[in-house]
């Protein structure tokens, strides 16, 4: 048997095995044997034509079972396995254009999951990876690892809900921040057993008329505890830090807002002061939830040193961070100090 093709295409239909009998035949002269049932039969496969006279021999095709079209209602004939060269050609370009998409692609996702990891990285860190949101190039010290003292069994912490009276449940004298590598200890702050006389704190302003007067308050307030703590840096910066504890947060609250505190400058001269104004370049980002403060610095001209503090409002407890130095206080140190006291108290 010969291969055809036909003029469209189209596989040529197989030849049958016997003609059908036409209509109006005469019925065969004998009577023929009846026929065998007839059995399943296979189609034979369709023919394969041979490639096009005068188109070169594409190469194989990479994916198998698509031929394009060479023109509208036509199919190009081929050999299993190939394509015409003109669709060998376009399948390549597809598939570099395809490839070139994937790369492209791929790098987008894997950039955006970098800067995602990044962006998740820096929203997770906790401020004391970053405080005063500076770098360690601005001057930040070198504080030990801080974590909060435990509370008492069954104690809610200062702002939780059940705690209507914002107390500190925690041993007091265990929030107040310890000093950074390198520093050396103010023995004067230490008190007895950690707990610091009213006189001692008293010391920190300057006049006595001040003296006197803040004195009262603590006692018209209802002073329980005091404790603190002081250092001097490697740098030169002396630190002093002092937690007042009141029976209620809405006392302390009171006591700091309308008494040691206003929102331009304080209410009492610390010593080595004569005047405070609003410190305007403590970024207000770095607040810590549920602590008011209060940040000043020292108005010019300076004396020997420049002083900055600030009064922190937290539950039952108000604190002063008082930082000094010779010629110029640096800002970062005094911002990570009190952010870092906000978090202990918070």
């Amino acid at each position: 048997m010969t291969e055809q093709t036909t003029p469209t295409g189209t596989p040529a239909e197989p030849e049958a095995t016997a003609a059908p009998l036409q209509s109006g035949s005469p019925a065969p002269a004998e009577p023929q044997a009846p026929a065998a049932p007839p059995t399943a039969v296979q189609a034979p496969p369709a023919p394969v034509a041979p490639p096009v006279p005068d188109l070169p021999q594409a190469p194989p095709a990479t994916v198998q079972g698509q031929v394009p079209a060479t023109a509208e209602g036509q199919v190009p004939v081929t050999v299993e396995g190939q394509v015409p060269e003109a669709s060998a050609v376009k399948v390549k370009k597809d598939r570099r254009v395809l490839r070139a998409v994937l790369r492209w692609t791929a790098a987008t996702v894997v950039f955006a999951a970098v800067g995602t990891a990044a962006a998740y990285g820096i929203t997770r860190m906790e401020r004391t990876d970053v405080p005063g949101l500076a770098t360690q190039a601005d001057g930040r010290w070198d504080y030990p690892t801080i974590s909060k003292p435990p509370l008492p069994s069954g104690s809610p912490g200062p702002f939780a809900e059940a705690n209507t009276s914002g107390s500190h449940y925690a041993d007091l004298r265990k929030l107040v921040l310890p000093a950074p590598k390198g520093a050396k200890a103010d023995a004067a702050l230490r008190g007895e057993d950690g707990w610091l006389t009213r006189k001692a704190f008293l010391a920190e302003y300057a006049e006595k008329t001040d003296r006197d007067t803040v004195g009262q308050l603590l006692t018209d307030y209802g002073l329980r505890h005091i404790a603190a703590r002081g250092w001097t840096a490697a740098d030169g910066t002396r630190t002093r830090i002092y937690l007042l504890q009141f029976d209620t947060a809405a006392v302390a609250e009171d006591l700091a807002s309308t008494q040691l505190a206003n929102y331009d400058s304080a209410q009492f001269a610390v010593r080595g002061v004569t005047g405070t104004e609003r410190d305007e370049k403590f970024p207000e980002r770095a607040a810590v939830d549920e602590i008011t403060r209060f940040a000043y610095t020292e108005s010019k001209p300076y004396g020997a040193e420049q002083v900055r503090e600030a009064y922190l409002s937290a539950g039952d407890t108000v604190a002063l961070v008082v930082q000094s130095h010779k010629g110029l206080a640096k800002a970062v140190p005094f911002q990570q100090t009190v952010i870092l006291q906000s978090q202990l108290l918070g």
